[in-house]
């Protein structure tokens, strides 16, 4: 099988555009219309509107906001205003080091992107977005996941390539609905030994790691149809990969193999 799978070039190209389209949708009643509230010349927010019942009456809250560069320094102070009914934040391309603790008070966040930022951590206060499922923390100088990301067991999407990230903790294993994971281009020289608990991932991609081996755990990933390995130090295929069934898609190209299926 392995013969079948195995690719050598013209690998993927993993990195994802940093340019995002403006997202906007319309919820509930069709005449609801987009509103775009002005904030500067030269950015907008774009908003979903849902309906909210208050005490004074019917009134438009925004769920959706986008602030893709906007050379911004920090999260603007604008977005905690709809901690309760923000949904997705996306603060793509920016120069924001750090995420500020009232941000994780937005309890109803399902989509977190702040790619290609300069974050240098990522704060153990995630642990509150439990209704979080797509994290794309890609392009920043973020060395680690913290211990209690393993709360955000909602999370189904990571997307943290080209970080410095050296290794995964063990309450990473504890993410049970993952179906996606890219750790593309970081410093993983190992994975955790109960790897294979993320039994419903479809596609992982560890491009240009460290990587010699891969934890036996991993023929448990009955689902997984994607497996990008390329540009790591594997000097043999690992066994584990004749396991793993529904893999449809391999990628080893430029390790040191020595041999491969079927050779001698």
């Amino acid at each position: 099988m392995m013969e079948n799978l195995i690719r050598g070039r013209n690998p993927p190209q993993y990195q994802r555009s940093p340019c995002k389209e403006v997202r906007a949708a319309l919820r509930k009643r069709p005449e609801e219309e987009l509103q775009c509230l002005e904030m500067t010349t030269k950015r907008k927010i774009i908003g979903r509107l849902v309906p909210c019942r208050c005490f004074r009456g019917e009134e438009e809250i925004i769920s959706v906001l986008d602030y893709s560069h906007c050379s911004l320094q920090q999260v603007p102070k604008e977005v905690f205003n709809f901690e309760r009914t923000l949904e997705e934040l996306y603060l793509d391309a920016n120069q924001i080091e750090e995420l500020p603790k009232q941000l994780f008070n937005c309890q109803a966040l399902r989509k977190l992107s702040i790619p290609d930022n300069d974050l240098s951590n990522l704060p153990t206060t995630i642990a509150s977005l439990v209704n979080l499922k797509e994290l794309d923390i890609s392009k920043n100088g973020v060395q680690e996941f913290p211990e209690n990301i393993k709360c955000c067991k909602c999370l189904t999407i990571i997307e943290a390539s080209v970080n410095p990230i050296s290794k995964l903790p063990d309450g990473f294993t504890q993410l049970l609905n993952l179906t996606q994971l890219y750790l593309n281009d970081a410093f993983l020289e190992f994975l955790p030994a109960n790897f294979g608990r993320l039994a419903k991932l479809r596609i992982l991609e560890l491009r240009e790691n460290h990587l010699k081996t891969l934890p036996k755990s991993m023929h448990k990933l009955a689902q997984l149809e994607r497996l990008d390995l390329g540009n790591n130090e594997f000097s043999e295929l690992p066994e584990v990969l004749d396991q793993i069934q529904n893999l449809r898609e391999l990628w080893m190209d430029n390790n040191a193999l020595q041999v491969l299926p079927g050779g001698s």
